[in-house]
């Protein structure tokens, strides 16, 4: 099992409008997700900074970045472009966090 931490933004206004949609995750992305090989993905709210901190176990990291391509995430993106910060492609700015600590 591979583990990732990862940290995206929101937008100051739109921590309810994030959750809100992630509460209401789509049926066909999440099977998507757990196809691509992902056994657990949390994601966490700093409310103060508006940053977002990602927890994720995949199997395998080639397959899970396949994920990106699907027209489902694609999707996901273009939607949830207005609540967080994006890239040009829709995907979310995401910076990889390094594991300095695990018992």
């Amino acid at each position: 099992m591979i583990k990732k931490a990862i940290r995206m933004k929101v937008y100051a206004d739109q921590h309810e409008e994030y959750k809100k949609r992630h509460d209401e995750i789509w049926p066909e992305l999440e099977q998507a997700i757990k196809e691509h090989g992902c056994k657990s993905y949390s994601i966490w709210l700093d409310e103060e900074t508006h940053l977002l901190f990602g927890y994720l176990e995949i199997e395998d990291e080639d397959r899970w970045n396949q994920l990106s391509n699907t027209a489902i995430n694609q999707k996901w993106w273009a939607y949830m472009k207005d609540v967080m910060e994006t890239n040009e492609d829709d995907s979310p700015v995401t910076v990889s966090l390094k594991n300095v600590f695990d018992i």
